[in-house]
């Protein structure tokens, strides 16, 4: 059965409240607490002269209470005499300003002296608790690159680019082609001129840049691994885990969770609303409740990451602080939340926080309690949660169905040269995402390498690197499949395909891409019942379009089990297109209220209402009520087998 958490700073609180706490936590229902991921000065107030007897008494006392421990490392909040020890370990941003101490995240990922360091309180950390009973799993730092940290233009980072660069290529020459610097005499004759590509007098050479983000999170990795390596050498048998965000894509994550056991996230689903794409009009319907994709989407995603095995870290409670607006949780949707986790697969959800914090950038940040010690709504959902697992019992996963393939890389070559400014590789993905789960479909979501054996068909939003070697496999499958825009549209290196767009791809459907268009708002093209925008692409082909505009344009193109979708298409096209492959590959499709979502678990189907209305789940609902009737209220879950 899934486990419930919360995370916990015993040095923000008085302690001799410490084992009450404890108790509290366990009489909610709560099994794990995290701790001490920014605890560097309290542990080390002094260079080398650690402070180890309050976390040891901390450590006992909640561990005596029964509670499994998460230990953070605290190298997210390096301590002031540190930074003032190396004051060039600190990231510089790309108008070549220093990123200063005063709040968090304040290092250079690539300075060799602060990995040193690390190594340093990292080990000490796992020489004195790595075998205690009570710990149970290890979180590296918190949240990378939070606060657009992960890619910094120091002196550090342009030494490890060129280094980085000299590996890859092996000679100067070799790169100047890869990258195309005769554009503009911008060859190099050796690795120790070339600079991040910041200040330019206008755009960088685009390979430039697409490398230096590889390289970014490159650092990202290696710095990880320096954590893990000695974690798993002075702690074996825990759980290495790290603490992903939202809608994040500066680094590679897929890299990073391959030296991890656990892939986890912070959920936060009101906040994200607010802060990303998402339109007035969904802002507002979705307020209390946050949109409802947003966090089965990244359920999906970091499913995928670290070979299935995924919990939340951090599970907003209440209202946050840090969006530009921030409403509280419609009663009823911290428990909801917490069980679409468990229907996910989910092992563990962990609310952040136990107690919210009377000082510091985070007042305005709900807890399960009050500041005053008080139960917040939080806590009182957070046992009903516990009851309702408790009633669920062990949960199976679902069987494999849709996967869809998503690349950090392409977000980062798309951000490189975007092309249209509306062009946006996450929100791409999340309409592919959201069309799929409104036909009531379970999604993985998957990075291009994963082995795709066993799904019944395969959506690609985009996917502008294709190897010959993937295409290979996906036709192989002989299952439905659907490339997007731009997929093939580049070589690694960041050029056009010899035989242009969509390279490697046409081996499975013969079309050729011989120009692209970017559209702004309200410039619309229209189809049969449907609509593009954003980008449209002007195909070639003696294949006859399986969907065209009205002036006979090609968007659709199939082949065998293969389609290429040649736009940015609206909601309508999408479900089309889907519900047409799922036809094909023997999926039942049901089109689902916008506000309600489903989600299989073994033998379990979940319903969950988003909206303002009560849903008959007429049609819908077959089977032996778990949790809930025959209709699911505002923020209200019904379980059936």
């Amino acid at each position: 059965m899934m486990r419930l958490g919360c995370c916990y700073y015993p040095e923000h609180w008085p302690e001799e409240i410490w084992a009450e706490d404890a108790r509290r936590m366990v009489e909610m229902g709560l099994t794990r607490v995290r701790i001490g991921e920014f605890a560097w000065s309290r542990i080390e107030p002094q260079p080398w002269r650690y402070d180890w007897g309050w976390l040891d008494r901390a450590i006992a006392t909640l561990h005596e209470a029964g509670l499994g421990i998460i230990l953070g490392t605290p190298t997210a909040t390096p301590p002031k005499w540190l930074v003032d020890k190396m004051p060039d370990m600190i990231a510089v941003d790309a108008q070549g300003r220093e990123r200063r101490f005063g709040s968090r995240r304040h290092y250079c990922f690539s300075h060799l002296g602060y990995r040193g360091e690390c190594r340093r309180i990292v080990a000490a950390l796992a020489e004195r608790y790595g075998k205690h009973p009570g710990i149970v799993a290890w979180q590296t730092d918190n949240e990378y690159g939070c606060h657009d940290t992960v890619v910094s233009y120091s002196e550090s980072a342009a030494q490890g680019f060129r280094r980085w660069l000299a590996a890859k290529y092996g000679d100067v020459g070799a790169l100047n082609i890869s990258w195309g610097n005769v554009f503009w005499s911008m060859e190099y004759r050796s690795f120790s001129e070339i600079n991040p590509p910041n200040l330019t007098v206008t755009e960088p050479n685009p390979a430039h840049l697409l490398d230096f983000r590889r390289f970014s999170s490159h650092e990202v990795a290696s710095f990880n691994r320096i954590q893990v390596d000695i974690l798993r050498a002075e702690s074996p048998g825990r759980d290495v885990v790290h603490n992903y965000m939202g809608f994040f894509d500066q680094f590679d994550h897929h890299a990073v969770s391959r030296d991890l056991d656990v892939a986890t996230w912070d959920s936060y689903p009101i906040g994200f609303l607010e802060q990303f794409w998402f339109s007035r009009d969904e802002k507002l319907r979705y307020a209390r409740t946050g949109h409802p994709d947003i966090a089965a989407f990244h359920h999906d995603l970091y499913r995928g990451c670290a070979k299935g095995r995924w919990w939340v870290m951090e599970q907003q409670p209440g209202p946050v602080n840090w969006a530009a607006h921030n409403p509280a949780p419609l009663p009823g949707m911290v428990r909801l939340w917490t069980l679409e986790a468990a229907a996910h697969g989910a092992e563990m959800v962990s609310y952040f926080r136990w107690r919210q914090a009377p000082f510091g950038q985070e007042m305005h940040h709900a807890g399960l309690l009050r500041p005053d010690s008080v139960d917040d709504v939080g806590a009182h959902e957070a046992r009903a949660a516990a009851s309702d697992l408790a009633t669920l019992g062990d949960l199976g996963l679902s069987t494999k169905s849709v996967a869809l393939l998503f690349s950090y890389e392409a977000a980062w070559l798309f951000d490189t040269q975007p092309q249209g400014r509306s062009f946006r590789y996450m929100e791409l993905v999340f309409s592919f995402y959201t069309a799929l789960r409104r036909l009531g479909l379970d999604v993985d979501i998957l990075p291009a390498d994963a082995a795709l054996d066993g799904y019944a068909m395969v959506i690609a939003p985009s996917l502008p690197i294709v190897s010959s070697e993937l295409t290979e496999r996906l036709v192989s499958l002989a299952i439905p499949v659907l490339f997007g825009p731009r997929s093939g549209s580049r070589t690694p290196d960041f050029q056009i395909p010899e035989r242009l767009p969509p390279g490697n791809l046409r081996a499975a459907i013969p079309v050729t891409i011989p120009r692209v268009e970017s559209l702004r708002e309200g410039l619309v093209e229209q189809g049969d019942g449907f609509a593009v925008m954003r980008w449209f692409e002007h195909v070639e082909s003696d294949l006859a379009p399986e969907e065209r505009l009205t002036d006979g344009r090609g968007v659709v193109y199939a082949s065998g089990s293969f389609r290429y979708l040649a736009a940015w298409p609206d909601e309508a096209l999408l479900a089309r297109v889907l519900r047409r492959m799922a036809g094909e590959a023997g999926l039942v499709t049901v089109d689902l209220p916008p506000d309600l979502r489903l989600r299989r678990a073994g033998d379990v189907t979940f319903a969950f209402n988003y909206g303002p209305d009560i849903i008959d789940l007429e049609g819908i609902f077959s089977g032996e009520l778990v949790i809930g009737n025959g209709s699911v209220p505002p923020a209200g879950v019904v379980a059936w087998r």
